[in-house]
């Protein structure tokens, strides 16, 4: 009797019966010859799998080809396979760590003597082409735990990896040519498939990311279907080397790092200072309209606060160490929440106070690896705009909702469209009951539907307090950014007892919701940099008008004039040194939005002549009064022009 043929049900509900034993290929050539032909791999019950991999019984089932972005991360993770045996081919003592695709990309590690050179690169790269050329098929094994070890037997790092395998674990192990690795897949049909591809840069990266175990050296490259693609790619890592907030920082005196106060801590200069200090008082205004309250609360306390609200459970290694205080244990704060949450317990609440909202510009400390630190988008020291809303759960969806257009109004202030995603319980480190997250991510997504609002889950991705709703900004070359935050949480206020009397004189617990809306501000102001690559908005701008006397036969009408500025509240400077052409250069490369040239008919006539940023040598003649007025409205309107 012959076995019962498979139903495949494909992503259009058409059922598709094929014979047992078939792999996600013959489904593909079932289909078509024109899908089968361009099939990459595929998709059993949502999970991706190589085209050859077989099906066990009735399933639903996808068929990916190039124009898939799932086939994408398929397509890179089988480049860094590629890139290793090349590598492998040309340094044949190379231990081979991890290469997984990431997000534009892949990478390797390798276990070397020496670091990369830019020319090793070049090699490797010509290198992989020949192993493309050759389209080795990517085969896949499985393979019993002692037969790994022997397979692996001269490679440790591959050895060390096995030893967290279970005997009665499937260990699966692929081969293109030559090269054999430790991999769980899935790979694209053949080495062939990969055309369109660049090695980046070199980088060292420690052995499972502990900077106690051996330096490695990590290859990044990147790979597309298309060579358009390719290429549309590596114009904007051009663009996006241009807009590097640490070079144009440092070109426009904005921030620095000094060794002597320790990686990740930023020393604002006084032109980023004011940067930063006009996105607060910006924010300031818009939570005060919106009804909140201001608060401080201490940058150190008493690590007791911190094993109730769970932080030393979950968040003790991203933590700086215990400071002894005459015996007791204090911690620098890595978030705001159990001081806003004493200053809820500090006296009785009632519902008519509900909802309390508290907000915080609060600095706060993070032990951040020191290889993942990176100028003022990843850091140790930051200030956060955190606050906290305390309110009954009837209030959650009304809060919600404020919230929603409390962030849409400032990033729009920014100039920055925006996706949303729904970040829900993480498997590990998550407190609270399977009830308690299921009713809160349900609150959020009826919240969001209620309003029309598009929106992705991000399964797993919640804090180990409640899920979140984040918000990416999408900046002016289409990078993502981590926004603001707003995240629904029913275990802290279990935890500290959190307490209101209600209406009817019973205490009752509230819901609490945190938020961010810039977040960290030396990541929002980096992000910032990069997004107007340093040509910042005139309300914005550290300088906004500087004025230049042709001569020194006209300094004292220059200077008058930038006494004008200032007191109606411009930052404006005089530029009097060097040649006239010299400081109009200057000028354009720290992007002053304005210079205000005066010569002789200007300073009898009383107006200047204007030069606007972007503008070339284009300039405009101007009463000063209405040039005073002008610059005056834009900077009122934050026009972002």
């Amino acid at each position: 009797m012959s076995a019962p043929m498979i139903n495949v049900t494909l992503p259009d509900g058409t059922v598709l019966e094929v014979p047992p034993d078939s792999s996600i290929g013959d489904v593909a050539a079932a289909i078509g010859p024109g899908l089968a032909k361009a099939a990459v791999a595929g998709q059993i019950d949502g999970e991706t799998v190589d085209l050859g991999t077989k099906l066990s019984g009735d399933a639903a089932v996808r068929i990916l080809t190039e124009r898939d972005d799932d086939a994408l991360a398929v397509l890179r993770h089988s480049a860094a396979h590629v890139l290793a045996t090349a590598v492998r081919e040309l340094r044949p003592g190379a231990g081979i760590g991890f290469g997984p695709a990431i997000d534009d990309g892949f990478y390797y590690d390798f276990d070397v003597p020496e670091p990369f050179t830019p020319a090793d690169l070049e090699i490797f790269e010509a290198k992989m082409a020949d192993v493309a050329k050759a389209n080795h098929p990517f085969e896949r094994r499985v393979v019993s735990l002692e037969e790994a070890r022997a397979l692996f037997a001269d490679d440790p790092l591959k050895l060390e990896r096995l030893e967290e395998f279970s005997e009665d674990e499937v260990i699966t192990v692929y081969q293109d040519g030559p090269f054999l690795d430790l991999c769980r897949g899935p790979h694209v049909p053949s080495t062939g498939s990969l055309k369109h591809f660049k090695l980046l840069s070199g980088a060292g990266a420690y052995w499972r990311g502990d900077e106690k175990r051996q330096m490695l050296q990590r290859i990044y490259g990147t790979a597309f279907f298309k060579k358009s693609q390719l290429t549309e790619h590596l114009e904007r890592l051009e663009e996006a080397k241009k807009r590097d907030h640490r070079v144009l920082g440092r070109e426009l005196d904005l921030f620095s790092t000094d060794p002597r106060i320790g990686p990740g801590l930023i020393l604002w200069h006084p032109k980023g200072a004011i940067i930063r200090n006009e996105v607060e008082r910006f924010e300031q205004e818009l939570i005060l309209r919106h009804g909140y309250d201001l608060v401080y609360t201490p940058h150190v306390m008493n690590e007791r606060i911190f094993e109730i609200s769970g932080h030393l459970e979950n968040f003790k290694d991203g933590m700086f160490g215990a400071l002894d205080v005459e015996g007791v244990a204090y911690r620098p704060k890595p978030m705001n929440c159990p001081g806003h949450i004493a200053i809820y317990q500090s006296q009785q609440r009632s519902y008519r106070d509900l909802p309390i909202r508290m907000a915080e510009f609060g600095t706060c400390y993070r032990y951040e690896r020191s290889g993942v630190l990176h100028g003022m988008l990843r850091v140790r020291g930051f200030t956060q705009d955190d606050a906290h809303i305390f309110c009954t759960p009837d209030q959650v969806p009304g809060e919600i909702e404020r919230l929603l257009d409390l962030v849409d109004e400032i990033l729009t202030a920014f100039g920055y469209p925006y996706a949303i995603s729904l970040a829900t319980k993480p498997e590990e480190k998550a407190l609270g009951t399977d009830e308690q997250w299921d009713t809160a991510v349900q609150t959020l997504a009826d919240t969001l539907e209620s309003r029309g609002v598009e929106f992705e889950y991000d399964k797993g991705g919640g804090a180990f307090y409640g899920p979140k709703l984040d918000f990416k900004l999408i900046d002016a070359i289409g990078r993502e950014w981590q926004g603001p935050t707003v995240q629904l949480d029913f275990n802290l206020p279990d935890r500290f007892d959190l307490e209101y009397v209600g209406e009817d004189n019973e205490r009752h617990r509230p819901v609490m919701i945190h938020r961010v809306l810039v977040g960290s501000m030396e990541r929002f102001v980096g992000g910032l940099i990069e997004h107007y690559a340093g040509a910042f908005p005139i309300w914005l701008a550290p300088e906004q008008v500087r004025v230049l006397p042709i001569s020194e036969h006209f300094l004292d009408s220059a200077s008058d004039f930038v006494d004008q500025l200032k007191a109606v509240g411009i930052r404006a400077v005089l530029a009097d040194r060097e040649t006239l052409s010299y400081r109009i250069r200057d000028a354009e490369m720290h992007k002053v939005p304005y210079m205000a040239v005066i010569g002789e008919r200007e300073a009898e006539a009383g107006t200047v002549a204007v030069r606007k940023r972007g503008a070339g040598k284009k300039q405009e003649v101007i009463d000063r009064a209405e040039f005073v007025q002008q610059v005056q409205g834009e900077i009122e309107s934050r026009t972002l022009d």
